[in-house]
Formats: C-alpha cells, sequence, structure tokens
C-alpha cells in the first residue's frame, strides 16, 4: 500500500518522535511506500529514516520554496510549483492517508483530504494519529461539527482515529483488505 502521510517538519521531542517512528518501522516491515512531503528535517526525516530503515520505499513529493531540504536517496522524489500542485501529487501517488501532528500546513492538508472525502471525490482512508492528544481539540471540533449538522456524511465515514500507531496501520491494511 503506498501510504501518503502529512506531519510536520518541525525537530519534536520524544512523545512525537516515538510514535512517529513506530508508525514508520510498522510502515516499512509491512512492505508499504511512504508518500511525504519528502523533507529530510524534523518529523518528516524520523519518519523517513524508520521506512527505509525497515525495507519501505520513500516518494517524496516537496515544492519549489522547499527543494533544498528535500532528501537525497528516496526512492522517487517530485519537486511541486506550488503548495496546491504538491497536495494533489501526495493524494494521487497514495493509496491511503495518516495524519500525524503537524502545524497549519498538516491542518491545511488534512482538511482538504476530508473536504474531497466529504463530497466523494475520493475515498481512500484516512486516519488521524492522535499522539500524546495533540488533536483532541480537533477530534472535539470535528464531533461537534457532526452533531450540528455540519457534516452530511457521518464523521466515521471520513476519518478514523486512532491512539496508537499499530493501530494506524491495522486499520488502513484493514480497509485495503491486507491480512
Amino acid at each position: 500500500m503506498k501510504i501518503c502521510v502529512f506531519l510536520s517538519a518541525a525537530d519534536l521531542d520524544e512523545r512525537y518522535t516515538r510514535p512517529a517512528r513506530e508508525f514508520a518501522e510498522l510502515l516499512g516491515k509491512g512492505g508499504h511506500t511512504l508518500v511525504w512531503g519528502g523533507s529530510e528535517s524534523g518529523l518528516m526525516k524520523v519518519v523517513a529514516d524508520g521506512v527505509q530503515a525497515s525495507g519501505g520505499r520513500l516518494v517524496g513529493v516537496s515544492v519549489t520554496f522547499l527543494a533544498a531540504s528535500a532528501r537525497e536517496g528516496a526512492d522517487e522524489m517530485v519537486i511541486a510549483s506550488d503548495l496546491a500542485e504538491r497536495k494533489r501529487l501526495l493524494l494521487e501517488k497514495s493509496d491511503a492517508v495518516v495524519i500525524m501532528v503537524g502545524g497549519t500546513g498538516t491542518l491545511d492538508e488534512a482538511t482538504e483530504i476530508l473536504e474531497l472525502k466529504k463530497h466523494g471525490h475520493t475515498d481512500r482512508p484516512v486516519v488521524l494519529l492522535n499522539t500524546a492528544g495533540f488533536y483532541d481539540g480537533l477530534k472535539t471540533q470535528f464531533r461537534r461539527m457532526e452533531d450540528e449538522g455540519f457534516l452530511p456524511v457521518p464523521l466515521a465515514d471520513l476519518v478514523f482515529f486512532a491512539e496508537e500507531p499499530v493501530g494506524a496501520l491495522a486499520y488502513l491494511e484493514e480497509s485495503q483488505g491486507i491480512e
């Protein structure tokens, strides 16, 4: 499976890097491909290192203004002209999406895939990995949107909330019929 991971390129502490590394190792050992923002820094590097060290493939999609920090040695690296093209390419190259901890860029990517799903423009499974409760507030907001009629489809049809890396990958593999 080609799994797109939206996540931060920031240097973060162990409560975020440990679960990211664990997910990356599970992904690589499962023979999956990481499709990610292509960065050689921060959490993006942690995940790419873990996938590569565990035997998985790396498909990066960077963007022109970040090309200088693109990872050398990825199996494939594409440089998009802008962020909109980057998001489109990340989704085109993937079968599933995992949203890890991140800032405004990650949130932008996350809401775009959920909007596409809401309108039936993709049926890719989407997992929000709620590491260390990072997305508790967002989960509450999404539930409010659902409860108050802002979502025309059930929240559970848009996104699966996982608290641990093993649950995230298990959900994706099950959704794709992989045992």
